[in-house]
Formats: C-alpha cells, sequence, structure tokens
C-alpha cells in the first residue's frame, strides 16, 4: 500500500472514529423535511411547463461553448441580469454559476492585503473560503452581535468589509440588518450580505430581506442564489455598475468558469417572473413554522432554535445521538437529517427541519408529535 492511500484510509478512519462520516444517500417515499425546495418550485408541473416553451421557442445551443468574456456570452444573459438587478432595486447584476462562486468569487477578489473583513461566525463555508483566499486580514464577530461588532469595526485596518447572511441556513434566524448597516455607515464600512435562504421567501413577493427594509444603497453587495427557493441554479452577486466590471476583470471564478448554458439561464428568467406571484405560497409557508412552534412548546425540554424561517432547528447534542434521532424520525416517515460537527459547532449538533408550501399542516402536527415522543425517550416505541 502507498503512502497517498495510507494517508487517505486514516483520515476516512479519522472521520469514523469521530462520528462524522459523511455519505451520499437517497431516501425516497417519506416527507420531504430537509431540501432547500421551500416554495416548491423544483416539483413544480407549470413551472416547468413553462420553462419548456421557453427554451423551445429560443435554444439554439445545448452548452454554453466557453466563458462569459469568450464565447459564452449572450444578449438573452445580459438582459437576464438587467431583470434581476430592476426586480432587486440594484444597479447591476453579475450572473455566477453557483452561490458558492459567487461568495467564494466575490470575498477572494475585492478585499486586498491591508483590508480587514469581518464576518459573522456563523456564515456560510464559500464566504470563510473565499474571505481565506484573499490576501486581507480577516476577524469575526458573536453572532448577530452589534457590540462586539462595533468592536471590531473600531480596531480594523485598511477597507472595511463587513460580511452576514439575511437568513443563516443553519439557525434559521435573522440578522439586525438596519443596526450592521448603520454601523457601516459610521466606519464607512462596505456592507456584503448573502441572502440565499431569503431569496423567494422573505419580503414582498419574496425579493429579499435587504429589499424589505429598503437597505439596497446601504449594500456594497448582495448575493441571491437561484438554486433553494427558486428551484433552479446559479447565483448573482447585486452591486454598482464599477463593482460588475470590477468582478468581470479580477474574479477568477467568473473569468475562468465556463459559462451556464441557455436552459439554465431560461429557467432563471422563467422562475423570476413566476416567484413573485407566489405570495399564497408564502402565506401557508410562515403559517407552517407557526404551526410547528406552538406544537412543541417551550416546557418540552427540547432546544428549538429562535427561528421565523422556514429553516427550524433542534439542537441534539453529539454526532451519534443526533444520527440516532434523526434516524428514529426517519423510521417515522420524516425525511429529516443531522447536521454535524465540524459543519456545526461542538455541542450543537442538530436535526435541521426544512418546511415547504407543499408540506400540510397535518405532516407538520404528526411530525411534531414524533419529536415530542423522542423528548419523552419513546420515540422507538412510536
Amino acid at each position: 500500500m502507498n503512502s497517498i492511500r495510507k494517508y487517505i484510509l486514516q483520515k476516512l478512519a479519522d472521520r469514523k472514529s469521530e462520528g462524522n462520516f459523511r455519505s451520499l444517500r437517497v431516501i425516497e417515499g417519506k416527507v420531504d423535511l430537509t431540501s432547500n425546495d421551500y416554495l416548491g418550485i423544483a416539483r413544480d408541473k407549470a413551472f416547468h411547463a413553462m420553462v419548456d416553451i421557453e427554451v423551445n421557442e429560443l435554444q439554439n445551443l445545448s452548452g454554453s461553448t466557453g466563458s462569459r468574456l469568450l464565447s459564452g456570452n449572450s444578449a438573452y444573459a445580459e438582459a437576464l441580469e438587467k431583470q434581476i438587478a430592476s426586480f432587486h432595486k440594484a444597479e447591476s447584476a453579475l450572473i455566477f454559476n453557483s452561490g458558492f462562486d459567487a461568495n467564494y468569487g466575490l470575498l477572494s477578489t475585492l478585499p486586498y492585503k491591508g483590508d480587514t473583513i469581518i464576518y459573522d461566525e456563523l456564515v456560510h463555508a464559500s464566504i470563510h473560503d473565499g474571505i481565506k483566499a484573499s490576501r486581507a486580514a480577516s476577524v469575526s464577530f458573536r453572532h448577530n452581535d452589534l457590540s462586539d461588532l462595533h468592536a471590531k469595526l473600531s480596531t480594523a485596518k485598511g477597507l472595511k468589509y463587513v460580511v452576514t447572511e439575511t437568513v443563516f441556513s443553519m439557525d434559521g434566524d435573522m440578522p439586525p440588518l438596519r443596526e450592521i448597516a448603520s454601523l457601516c455607515r459610521e466606519f464607512e464600512a462596505g456592507l456584503i450580505v448573502d441572502e440565499a435562504h431569503a431569496t423567494g421567501v422573505i419580503g414582498d413577493h419574496g425579493a429579499g430581506l435587504v429589499n424589505h427594509m429598503n437597505l439596497e444603497a446601504d449594500c456594497l453587495a448582495r448575493v441571491h442564489t437561484f438554486s433553494k427557493a427558486l428551484g433552479a441554479h446559479g447565483a448573482v452577486v447585486l452591486g454598482s455598475e464599477e463593482l460588475r466590471d470590477f468582478l468581470i476583470n479580477y474574479c477568477r471564478p467568473f473569468i475562468f468558469s465556463t459559462a451556464l448554458p441557455f436552459h439554465t439561464l431560461a429557467t432563471v428568467k422563467c422562475v423570476y417572473e413566476y416567484f413573485p406571484g407566489l405570495d399564497d405560497r408564502r402565506k401557508h409557508l410562515s403559517h407552517l413554522v407557526t404551526v410547528l412552534r406552538k406544537s412543541l412548546p417551550a416546557d418540552s425540554n427540547l432546544q428549538l432554535l429562535p427561528s421565523d424561517t422556514p429553516i427550524q432547528s433542534l439542537i441534539i447534542k453529539g454526532n451519534a445521538e443526533a444520527k440516532r434521532v434523526a434516524a428514529l424520525l426517519q423510521d417515522a416517515g420524516f425525511d429529516v437529517r443531522a447536521i454535524l460537527s465540524p459543519t456545526v459547532a461542538k455541542g450543537t449538533e442538530r436535526i435541521r427541519i426544512g418546511l415547504h408550501s407543499f408540506n400540510t399542516e397535518e405532516e407538520i402536527i404528526h411530525l411534531a408529535d414524533a419529536i415530542l415522543i423522542f423528548a419523552q425517550g419513546k420515540l422507538q416505541n412510536a
């Protein structure tokens, strides 16, 4: 056995011994409470038909043929960027191949040596990786803690950037965004906001928290992804025209990636015409959040994190215990997943529940009943 194979096997053995070994799984025939398809668009046949019409009428290439700077650009892509920018009340937009690419590209490109990035400690891995790839200094602030953010801004050097999310992907809570924006104005810091889990769900017609709070002018950049509530793929960075030009010239993930194919662009165009009209689904989704939280009373010895969004997290400490409870809930008919450390901090392992507009009130009540049985130590007999 060569040394490289020994290294790989040892690292895998380490993961298994720590109880956080990952593997791909397919779970079918259960109530979906884990996907990010919050509005059910990914499974919406009427939407699929809308995309088919758009594609059949206009598509002449199955692939994009190259990067945007070479052969992969099109009038269609540029018109779509203008459409998205207008919807979110932004000056300009630049499409990326994924939310990871958008966050990584933006954070690894814009801040530079001598600058300081100050980020909420719970931001997504793509933001962490982008920060690591930049040459800027970086420091986290305690989750949603304005006093800690103020302290970090007070000692920051060079150009300052503050990074947060509008719906945190693991906790499901939202930041005090007005106050963060105010601090950024006070310290002349650029505010970068990831709206991935707010897009389609939060605010008027699902435009996101920034639009809902009329803070567009306070943001240096916003990232919206198409792959969650919008049921598509890709992402967009919103900002000024000069930011768009800067990224086109300097952002390696944009410059050296093959562009999204026409079918994906057509799907995104259609979904931006479709999801703003789904207020009834957003209303039902909000109702289900209320149903779940009322069905899990505070005196039930359960640690359900505060959240008014479709992301509801039940803390189950320890990787082994979180996996055990997830398996028991799956046996009861619910597709939920355990989120393990190091994805979340040790001691905050959890069952992450993702609610959807296609879930029924009855399903959510049954889920709550199963969780309460677990809390009483009887789930195995359910």
